[in-house]
């Protein structure tokens, strides 16, 4: 009997590691992409810190990352860019933060 607890722990503690790093994940994911957004619309130094956290805060409104795709995509207006280039971004910017983290 103690096997089957002493799996279900290890089941529960691999599945709360995991959520941690996918969480750690997208928020540098989206730390990277609000500072390339932050470029493109000139922010400084400061503007851009805040920018970056307002990215990061926009993906708790809902499951998934469109509420992040929309909130760069309506920044983005008039910027010239596209919604394939900002969907490019982040599939890059995810790659590298799993390469980081």
């Amino acid at each position: 009997m103690n096997t089957f607890k002493d799996r279900e722990k290890g089941f529960e503690k691999k599945f709360a590691n995991d959520q941690e790093a996918e969480f750690k994940i997208s928020a540098k994911r989206n730390k990277l992409l609000g500072g390339w957004a932050a470029d493109i619309l000139k922010y400084d130094e400061e503007k851009k810190k805040n920018y970056i956290v307002e990215i990061i805060k926009a993906d708790f409104q809902e499951a998934g990352d469109e509420d992040v795709f929309r909130k760069i995509k309506k920044d983005l207006e008039g910027s010239n860019i596209q919604d394939a280039d900002i969907r490019k971004k982040m599939s890059e910017f995810l790659e590298a933060a799993k390469q980081q983290i």
